[in-house]
């Protein structure tokens, strides 16, 4: 990797603008001797409610919070080892706490940047602020109307949720960051107006964007932690008691055999469960952070989705091509969901979806390697489990493929890989640990044996 002089990182202030028609909140980092950075994110208003105060020390920790995610996009491009919090007083528990949620959520981007880092040495966390939050300054104001608040990325995960809950369609809101087509075409398919959809938009910092380009550090990094944060806060203006992701079980498994390096720690039951205790811990009792799909699998969620046959030309998740809101037909995350959903939708209508047959495609051929487990590397990106993978072309054989030329990449599965072809199906309605509440847990309960 490369090495860099910079030994000090600054997380300086966060600010919080109310406006007429937009909430700005804004952060300030710097690398000394390097350059400055101010994110921010603006809340679009509209015509919502506010339930509980944005100045009070609650509302102001949740923010200093999503500040202490977001630095990590910043203290990335060159690693310095100190991180010195200079506006506002955290114990040391709570350096503790972030320290493991850098030390996983970076997992990928240390692999890939070579970096090979010690959980006891990789980063100081110094805070030089004597300002603590108000504990007595805390209220919480329950909506009379919203109870579960959804974030929707626009994928077939977050459809199923809407889905699922579509009988509390009174009182779900959807939120949505940094809004595309996908994500608001799917609101609006399950019923939900403009109005009824909290939108808010988060912006980089254009001095990171230039020193990528310049060749300093760059990767992954846990956004999903940042999703939980700015939920909670639109959760607790709001009012609203549920905040209710879309992460399914297979979230859970490492991209590399025989280590914790996750692409998707932070949708992880791991991060999960550490997150809903330090809400509970530090910020609000009244606010419940879980996953919706946490008991299922990914090909169980690809059975129910495919029933929802509306969403199919506007459903996304592929990260390459999203500024242009397509699937780009060429990466890990287009193959799998390809793949996944093989065993529960026509043939005809993935490629008319996907432009192609991906499993006839060659060049995709080392991604699918690495999907089906035959690489030690499963490709970093929010895809389902190497059992899944199988079960799933093995279903696919059985419905399109048995009595029919085999496309190259299934023809290469069948002559080549070594592993067990025939899982056993019950991977299929698997019903895993999760952190649903019971009011809610009953309605995907009743799915196990759907």
């Amino acid at each position: 990797m490369k090495q860099y002089n910079y030994k000090n990182f600054y997380y300086e202030n966060y600010t919080i603008e109310t406006l007429d028609n937009i909430i700005k909140i804004s952060f300030e980092f710097s690398i000394e001797g390097l350059t400055k950075f101010n994110p921010s994110l603006t809340i679009d208003k509209k015509k919502f409610k506010f339930f509980n105060n944005l100045n009070n020390s609650t509302a102001k920790r949740i923010v200093f919070c999503m500040g202490m995610v977001e630095l990590i996009s910043y203290w990335k491009c060159v690693c310095p080892p100190n991180i010195f919090i200079n506006c506002a007083y955290i114990d040391q528990e709570e350096i503790l706490w972030w320290k493991k949620l850098y030390f996983l959520g970076l997992g990928e981007f240390f692999y890939t940047n070579s970096i090979t880092p010690k959980f006891d040495s990789f980063v100081n966390i110094i805070c030089t602020s004597k300002d603590t939050f108000d504990i007595n300054d805390y209220s919480f104001n329950k909506n009379d109307t919203y109870s579960n608040l959804i974030p929707v990325g626009g994928g077939k995960d977050s459809i199923v949720t809407l889905e699922l809950l579509k009988s509390l369609k009174d009182k779900n809101l959807p939120l949505i960051i940094n809004p595309r087509g996908a994500s608001i075409e799917s609101a609006h398919i399950a019923g939900y107006t403009n109005d009824k959809i909290f939108t808010i938009s988060r912006a980089i910092d254009p001095n990171l964007l230039s020193l990528n380009k310049k060749g300093f550090l760059n990767g992954h990094t846990p956004f999903s932690a940042m999703l939980g944060f700015t939920s909670l806060l639109v959760g607790y203006i709001m009012g609203i008691t549920n905040i209710v992701l879309s992460n399914e079980s297979s979230a859970n498994e490492s991209n590399i055999q025989g280590t914790n390096i996750n692409h998707q720690y932070s949708k992880s039951l791991e991060f999960e469960l550490d997150f809903s205790n330090y809400i509970k811990k530090y910020i609000s009792c009244d606010i419940n952070y879980f996953s919706l799909l946490r008991p299922f699998s990914e090909i169980k969620i690809a059975q129910l989705f495919s029933k929802h046959k509306k969403y199919y030309s506007v459903f996304k998740s592929c990260n390459v091509g999203s500024k242009k809101d397509i699937w780009c037909g060429n990466c890990p995350k287009c193959m799998f969901v390809y793949i996944i959903m093989l065993p529960f939708m026509e043939l005809s209508d993935l490629k008319t979806i996907f432009g192609k047959d991906m499993l006839d495609d060659y060049n995709l051929l080392s991604i699918f390697r690495g999907l089906i487990g035959m690489d030690p590397v499963k490709p970093f990106e929010c895809v389902g489990t190497i059992e899944e993978v199988n079960l799933a072309l093995n279903l696919a054989y059985d419905r399109h493929y048995k009595d029919s030329n085999l496309p190259i990449l299934l023809d290469y599965y069948i002559k080549n890989y070594t592993g067990n072809k025939y899982i056993n199906s019950t991977s299929l309605i698997s019903f895993n640990e999760n952190n649903i509440p019971d009011n809610l847990l009953r309605i995907v309960g009743d799915l196990q044996h759907d």
